[in-house]
């Protein structure tokens, strides 16, 4: 809901005239059903029907058919792969058409092919720099904004608290877009409004990643069954995807395309330097200045992300590092498969697993969902065999069956939660104090009870991470810096490389006990030789 607010925002600062819709919800659900095609998963569902339910509200309100056609775009997101995206535009030509309002416009921005339109009319955007770096600072300062929102609101001391700065302070950055003025100021005090709020991080919280098919995940809605307040309620700390992950991926996908098609031989006219056809290059395609640009690209985003999470203290962020997660994935789903989210969603789970990132994972996609269907009944069961310990659970969303989903999160959150307090109490052990010693000991440090403090990395808990900074301020100054110069040199390379070892490991154990047939097997192998 960030998002959308601040794209509106960004759009007004633009010139246009711009108003986001809704979060869809069951009402558009309905309307999706009514009008688009039999058989679509709910994603097409809520997103067309929640166009028809806006227009259909506008005609309730005294507008013609015919002045809304006129007078009226919708612009939305588009993108590849073999289900729905790449039928969006049928679906909303076909629901429109059957809900009276053919002709309507409609825009995709697509990752690739730029921007195309459901019925082929002329439209008044002026695409350049300026606009896609404006929507992109939208983006990425919404996704700050909400992993902020993930990670203060589990621990407010005053419930409320956190929605309620929030509501003012979204509010401001909205003005701020709209104006194009007074955005830094609107961003620091919006950082003071967050880091005056109370919380307690010495309660034990089960940590649980959502991951998933993109809108399914990522929407905050009745489309995932709010499910990110739903995990709040129960005792947990959400761990959402960001957007910017998409758009990282996006520029992962175009450098390794990029490398592979370079490859290629025998159908290259390029001209190299030396005035023949050039080995390692893409026809009128200057390969290496195309991966500067892309590299470029990447560090842009996560430069722009850093400079926001600093600004608004949000710290110790750690962005996906693309090519690990396409290393240490590539032995169960090829990167070269693009459908959903391909090879990432199962780097997720590996990572959050074998790094012990979080406490449980939770996969939401769509009920028939092919590319996110694959990874989390498929490849994913894999992943879980390898890591028995991995607390996994797919869950499809059609729009019904809420208490049964909830029923099934609850029982993986309960092993989650008691998980959490084994590796806390576990900690406690070793360092001889009582949980309530733990909470006497944080109280001491104001710094620590900062909404917008981050412990480092000790484990997949929030409660874990607080108990290794309170451990590492009681030896001293001298150690506690030795310890964050070796973290910041060392750990991270060192990390990537134990997490892809690990994963090495468990693939060829898992082969070599595939390979070993049964006792059973062999005794039925005997008995019917000759």
């Amino acid at each position: 809901m960030a998002h959308d607010l601040f794209i509106q925002s960004a759009f007004r600062g633009l010139g246009y005239k711009v108003e986001a819709m809704d979060v869809p919800d069951n009402r558009a659900l309905q309307f999706g059903r009514e009008f688009g095609n039999r058989g679509q998963c709910n994603p097409t569902y809520f997103t067309v029907g929640n166009l028809v339910k806006k227009l259909k509200a506008l005609e309730a309100n005294g507008l013609s058919k015919q002045d809304i056609v006129k007078n009226y775009i919708f612009a939305t997101a588009g993108s590849c792969g073999p289900c729905r995206f790449g039928t969006y535009v049928t679906e909303y030509r076909k629901a429109l058409r059957d809900a009276g309002f053919e002709g309507f416009r409609v825009i995709l921005f697509q990752q690739a092919g730029g921007i195309k339109q459901a019925t082929g009319e002329a439209l008044g955007l002026k695409i350049d720099a300026q606009f896609f770096v404006t929507i992109g600072k939208a983006i990425l300062l919404g996704d700050v904004l909400n992993a902020l929102m993930y990670r203060i609101r589990p621990y407010e001391v005053e419930p409320g608290a956190t929605d309620a700065a929030l509501a003012l302070t979204k509010q401001r950055i909205a003005r701020a877009f709209e104006t194009r003025s007074g955005f830094l100021k609107a961003l620091w005090q919006t950082r003071k409004e967050l880091a005056a709020i109370k919380v307690d991080r010495t309660c034990i919280k089960p940590r649980v990643a959502i991951i998933g098919e993109f809108w399914a995940m990522t929407t905050e809605g009745d489309g995932n069954y709010k499910m990110q307040r739903f995990l709040e309620q129960e005792g947990a700390e959400v761990d959402v995807q960001l957007v910017t992950n998409w758009i990282l991926y996006l520029l992962w996908g175009a450098k390794y395309d990029t490398r592979e098609r370079a490859k290629l031989k025998g159908v290259d006219k390029a001209i190299g330097a030396d005035g023949h056809g050039s080995k390692f290059a893409l026809e009128n395609t200057n390969v290496t200045k195309k991966m500067w640009g892309l590299r470029a690209a990447d560090w842009f985003v996560r430069g722009l992300f850093h400079t926001y999470a600093t600004i608004l203290g949000l710290r110790r962020y750690h962005l996906p590092d693309m090519e690990h997660i396409a290393e240490i994935s590539h032995r169960f789903y090829d990167n070269s498969l693009r459908g959903g989210e391909g090879h990432m969603e199962v780097g997720k789970l590996i990572h959050n697993v074998v790094d012990q990132k979080v406490n449980m994972t939770l996969s939401i996609k769509p009920f028939g969902c092919m590319p996110s269907s694959a990874v989390s009944d498929g490849v994913q069961s894999l992943i879980t065999e390898l890591y028995p310990s991995a607390i996994f659970l797919p869950i499809e969303t059609n729009g019904d069956g809420a208490v049964n989903v909830y029923s099934r999160v609850q029982m993986q959150l309960f092993k989650a939660r008691q998980a959490a307090e084994k590796e806390v109490q576990d900690a406690l052990l070793q360092t001889g104090w009582t949980i309530q010693e733990f909470k006497n000991r944080v109280s001491r440090h104001p710094r620590l009870t900062s909404a917008t403090h981050c412990s480092a990395h000790a484990g997949a808990c929030t409660a874990l991470d607080l108990l290794g900074d309170v451990v590492a301020k009681e030896k001293g100054l001298l150690a506690r810096s030795y310890a964050q110069l070796q973290q910041f040199w060392v750990a991270g390379g060192r990390r990537k490389q134990e997490t892809l070892a690990a994963v090495t490991k468990a693939a060829q154990q898992y082969q070599q006990r595939k390979n070993q047939p049964a006792a059973g097997v062999e005794m039925a192998v005997k008995i019917v030789e000759p």
